[in-house]
């Protein structure tokens, strides 16, 4: 049974008016029935989003979005479903049902606790103003921290004293085991009194949903003290790998900004952020991010941005949230990453050159797979052979480790040209070596496989040297079935196949899964991936394609071929599906654009011409086929006159 009924979500909205919820993010103006206001999910300058109360939904029309108040705070507020639900509830008076006398004990316990907490910050603030405060005051200013900032976080004193705060909560009528259990006092192993756990340090409050106190960060005034900072215990509404440091503040003030959530390390460079105007800065508490944290992150900004001290010790942070992250990278959710000038932090940033300053550092922001890049250069030596091919391995391994099969294929795809790039022989001069993957070009087709001497490539599969190739879907399934019959092929050609956009969606699925799984097990071998294309429920797919008796034809697409006729067969069949997927293409496009750029749209056929030309020029020429390259040629030019003639040209 659900925790909220439909009759209970019925109710909640019949509480709450949409414009007076919406109001709060979005300034609106009443327009007839409707009112109006900027999208709060795209800027704009002309108002596109509309509230319409007596239906008790919103639309975007810049955005399509539309929805109710749930999810709208769900979708601008990143609130998960029952987080929406509260909060509504909370502002509706409507109290939360339970679904079993547990978790209704579990609750009732959780808001004693929490409230004990609220009675905790309370006193801290108050104690920052007396005479014991006098020091941590003194701290805060000579820090930059005015009244305004103060308020805002709640900050506070804990006093020296071993009972103070026990004694002041116990007259508010908490009893110990509430507050022992809450994490304010310590009760000995040996049956001593009971203590205070924070004595003479500066208080941050740390709030959780629905803007609860839920535990304290507390900072050492006496530079001998044992920990600098010293966070409450894990309590049952407190876990510190779960929480982040003014996160619900900051994912408003990121939604409303329409920009990412900024990760920095301590409290202290949040509360100068957001002193110096920058108000969707959080914090871990002390730790590494987790990934129950990155979860909160991704939930608010796509791509949130890390900020580091440039120093060793930021940089080293920097790279273990890489490790963390990586396994749960998805589709349009990654991490950038700010490196601030050596020795200084987003405090001392603001305080030495304003909120400026720090946008600048954040316009020099590096995304993840740069600075994974940049960590293995650095880390690991590329002066022999076997340390290259160290290199190589190791980031085999973490690619593995990513589980979307999208982002570990285009992870893939981008380190293995990265490691091409970075090591590939000199290319041989003239422009059959413009192209990549044509064989005697720059990829790996064209090297004799005992070293990196260029040689002439084997002769191609005279089946496809035809001009007209194929039909689209054979044409796209002989280079499927070319990495499943030779799944070494996708080493030797890793370019060339991450680059593949297949028209066909069941091949295009086929070919995402087989790079994803012989990425996971470089030596799988055809058998074990045919296995394995089986299970993962792309039989009938995977069927079809094996049992085409034209596929069959073709020397190159036989599992017994050796890999280095079947990938000259495959350079070939790729050149042929880029003529006919792209250029032709090409020269539709030239088509549309000539009553406005003449002869400048042919410029673009005649380049794609002479790339389709050089790519095919050794292949065809060793085939013993001198004409091809002319009959190229020849049709393009006759698809260039025939648009011309149309338009009278």
């Amino acid at each position: 049974m659900p925790r909220f009924s439909p009759e209970f979500l019925d109710e909640l909205k019949s509480r709450l008016r949409p414009s007076d919820v919406i109001g709060r993010y979005v300034k609106l103006q009443k327009r007839g029935n409707a009112w109006w206001g900027l999208s709060p999910f795209n800027k704009e300058k002309t108002p596109s989003f509309t509230v319409n109360d007596q239906r008790g939904s919103y639309h975007c029309f810049s955005s399509q979005n539309h929805g109710d108040i749930i999810t709208f705070l769900m979708e601008t507020q990143g609130l998960s479903f029952p987080e929406a639900v509260a909060s509504l509830a909370a502002d509706a008076g409507l109290e939360l049902p339970a679904e079993n006398p547990e978790e209704a004990d579990r609750a009732r316990k959780a808001k004693g606790l929490a409230e004990a907490c609220a009675a905790a910050a309370d006193f801290f603030a108050k104690t920052l103003h007396r005479n014991q405060g006098r020091g941590a005051l003194d701290y805060l200013r000579d820090r930059g921290v005015d009244d305004a900032q103060i308020e805002e976080f709640g900050v506070g004193y804990a006093p020296p004293g071993r009972a103070e705060l026990k004694d002041y909560l116990i007259n508010k009528g908490y009893t110990e085991d509430v507050l022992v259990e809450a994490g304010l006092i310590i009760r000995p192993d040996d049956g001593g009194q009971t203590y205070d756990r924070f004595r003479s340090r500066i208080m941050f409050p740390i709030k959780g949903a629905r803007d609860r106190v839920i535990a304290f960060g507390g900072r050492a005034l006496d530079p001998n003290a044992r920990a600098k900072y010293l966070n409450s215990p894990e309590t049952p509404i407190f876990h510190k790998g779960s929480v982040l440091y003014r996160f619900d503040a900051a994912r408003a003030a990121a939604a409303a900004d329409k920009e990412p959530l900024i990760v920095c390390e301590g409290y202290m460079d949040v509360i100068a952020l957001w002193g110096a105007g920058v108000k969707r800065a959080v914090a871990p508490l002390g730790t590494a991010l987790t990934e129950d944290q990155l979860g909160l992150l991704w939930r608010a900004s796509d791509e949130p941005l890390l900020c580091f001290d440039g120093d060793k010790a930021g940089v080293g942070a920097a790279y273990r949230s890489i490790d963390r992250a990586l396994p749960m990278l998805k589709p349009g959710k990654s991490l950038n990453f700010v490196f601030l000038p050596d020795g200084q932090d987003p405090d001392d940033l603001v305080r030495a050159g304003g909120a400026a300053a720090f946008e600048r550092a954040l316009e020099a922001a590096e995304p993840l797979v740069d600075v994974l890049w940049d960590r293995e250069r650095k880390e690991r030596p590329v002066d022999t052979p076997e340390r290259r091919a160290a290199l190589r391995s190791h980031l085999r391994a973490l690619v593995k480790s990513i589980a979307d099969p999208d982002v570990r294929a285009a992870y893939g795809g981008e380190l293995a040209q990265r490691l091409e790039a970075e090591f590939a022989p000199p290319q041989r001069k003239g422009p059959a070596s413009d192209n990549p993957w044509r064989p005697g070009g720059t990829g790996r087709a064209g090297r004799r496989r005992g070293g990196d001497r260029y040689a002439p490539a084997p002769r191609p599969s005279p089946g496809l040297k035809r001009l007209g190739g194929p039909p689209a879907w054979r044409r796209e399934a002989a280079l499927v079935l070319a990495a499943i019959n030779h799944p070494e092929l996708i080493n030797r050609q890793e370019s060339a196949f991450l680059a593949l956009d297949l028209a066909d969606q069941k091949l295009n699925s086929i070919l995402s899964e087989v790079l994803s799984t012989v990425s996971a097990d470089p030596g799988l071998d055809s058998a074990g991936l045919k296995s394995h294309l089986t299970a993962s429920g792309a039989a009938d797919s995977l069927e079809r394609v094996l049992d085409d008796p034209e596929l069959s034809k073709h020397r190159f697409l036989r599992p017994e071929t050796e890999i280095d006729e079947a990938e000259q067969g495959f350079c070939n069949a790729l050149a042929h599906h880029l003529y006919e997927s792209s250029l032709k293409q090409e020269v539709a496009r030239s088509a549309s654009q000539i009553f406005t750029s003449g002869d400048e749209g042919w410029k673009a056929a005649t380049a794609a011409r002479e790339e389709l030309v050089n790519t095919n020029r050794a292949s065809e020429a060793d085939a013993g086929d001198d004409d091809a390259p002319a009959r190229l040629g020849d049709a393009l030019e006759r698809m260039k006159a025939n648009v011309a003639k149309k338009f009278g040209r």
